[in-house]
């Protein structure tokens, strides 16, 4: 019985840097062959991506938000950071089916490690009674208050 090969991702090596593709490692090569000296990944870009919005899944009366996820894919990471970054008054807070899961197969990184990694609390299946029982903060209520737009009534 033959067993399928796994896939791995391990960078390219060539002379002083490691690609993550062939195709790259090829790019390199046809810069080098013409002679050019070109920078390979030489740091990051920021950028905000086009405008989207957000629906939060509960908001206490205290004015914290409540976002509940079984599945913590990539691009809702991404998104809550933004959020996080661009609306530094919401309080926004998660409850997680399961904590300990980690953020893929391959990952060490459980979906807690990246709360606390980014600054926000978390809970596992309930709103923790302290959250419920939080004393409403002003700032917090007018943040929410002047960012929630659409009603669903």
């Amino acid at each position: 019985m033959a067993t399928a090969k796994r896939a791995t991702t391990r960078p390219f090596q060539y002379k002083a840097g490691a690609y993550r593709s062939g195709l790259e490692k090829l790019i390199q090569q046809q810069l080098a062959d013409a002679g050019i000296t070109a920078q390979y990944e030489p740091g990051r870009i920021e950028y905000v991506a086009a405008p989207k919005h957000y629906t939060p899944d509960f908001v206490l009366p205290n004015g914290i938000v409540i976002e509940t996820k079984g599945y913590f894919l990539p691009a809702d990471r991404t998104k809550h950071i933004a959020i996080k970054q661009q609306h530094p008054d919401i309080d926004l807070r998660f409850v997680f089916q399961n904590p300990a899961t980690h953020l893929s197969k391959t990952s060490r990184t459980t979906y807690a490690d990246w709360c606390r990694k980014n600054g926000f609390l978390y809970a596992s299946k309930r709103i923790p009674e302290e959250w419920l029982n939080e004393k409403p903060e002003p700032a917090r209520l007018q943040a929410i208050k002047e960012l929630i737009k659409n009603k669903k009534h």
